[in-house]
């Protein structure tokens, strides 16, 4: 039996994280699991706990088992997001891509530390390697939209659907390409967002981001700040919260000044603030080229 399937033992736990109720998958009792399921139930859990930013605690627990692919990936994961310019970190990722390509964790992290240096064809190189993996599909859906390939993504999402029929992960990953592609996918998109961000019992911050996102797009300014506002109650400290905050008062035309501050506090490299930086810098260099020239 697929341990995910609705009737796996690793379905809620496996929802839970793709809803992003990282605390309650952390917090999630696997003592009766199986042996055969006890090892996925750990990395999910040391999955939340890197997105909940505890990367060094995830490191410790991964140096501890060196001799454990799975882990070796996550302490490679940890590593890199603690510092994204290690190289070790990058190396180990693909030596497990090398030696340990058949191994979902490895598949998964691995891959996700070669995508985020930037080595997006390696990452999918091994990633194309799963065996119906819904994460891996996943985490494909993300790389191709961040290439902005939104073609690709859409792609990758009907393949999806056609053999994980109403799965949460293909209904969530179809929201992405959808808030991409634009149009009567929006719509779609808030129904997906919505219905998780308003029922108590898998409302998270990344699910009500998801459905404020889908609120601006469809022009609902007042919509997306009260989702904003509930998601911010729950975390004032969420970077992606203060992100789409600092995008809906631009557009509305309100002084962003003290959240772009928190925002620096919070996650200095936030992708939001690279490329803010980033496109500044370009403006500033094309801007230095032209010397203004004024009529007497």
């Amino acid at each position: 039996m697929d341990p995910y399937s609705a009737e796996g033992e690793l379905v809620n736990i496996h929802n839970a994280f793709h809803q992003g109720q990282y605390q309650q998958v952390i917090d999630f009792d696997t003592s009766s699991f199986s042996a055969t399921n006890a090892l996925p139930a750990r990395v999910l859990k040391l999955r939340a706990q890197l997105a909940l930013g505890q990367h060094a605690a995830v490191a410790q627990a991964a140096a501890a088992e060196p001799g454990v692919p799975d882990l070796r990936a996550a302490g490679a994961l940890a590593a890199s997001l603690q510092n994204p310019a290690d190289e070790t970190a990058v190396a180990t990722a693909q030596e497990l891509a090398a030696t340990a390509a058949d191994n979902l964790s490895v598949q998964l992290l691995a891959g996700t530390v070669l995508a985020n240096a930037g080595l997006t064809e390696e990452a999918l190189a091994l990633l194309a390697k799963h065996q119906g993996s819904l994460d891996a599909v996943a985490l494909i859906i993300q790389i191709h939209l961040q290439q902005n390939r939104a073609d690709l993504a859409a792609k990758e999402a009907q393949q999806a659907r056609k053999w994980a029929q109403d799965s949460l992960l293909v209904n969530i990953a179809e929201s992405w390409v959808g808030l991409r592609e634009g149009g009567e996918k929006y719509q779609q998109a808030f129904y997906v967002f919505e219905e998780l961000a308003q029922a108590p019992a898998s409302q998270a911050v990344q699910s009500l981001v998801g459905q404020a996102i889908s609120e601006l797009h469809l022009g609902r300014y007042p919509e997306a700040e009260a989702a904003l506002q509930q998601a911010l109650a729950l975390d004032p400290q969420s970077a992606d919260v203060l992100a789409n905050t600092i995008v809906l008062n631009t557009v509305l035309g309100k002084d962003t000044t003290e959240l772009k501050s928190k925002l620096e506090q919070v996650d200095p490299k936030h992708p939001f603030l690279v490329e803010a930086t980033a496109k500044k810098d370009a403006f500033e260099a094309a801007q230095a080229k032209y010397t203004p020239k004024f009529e007497a």
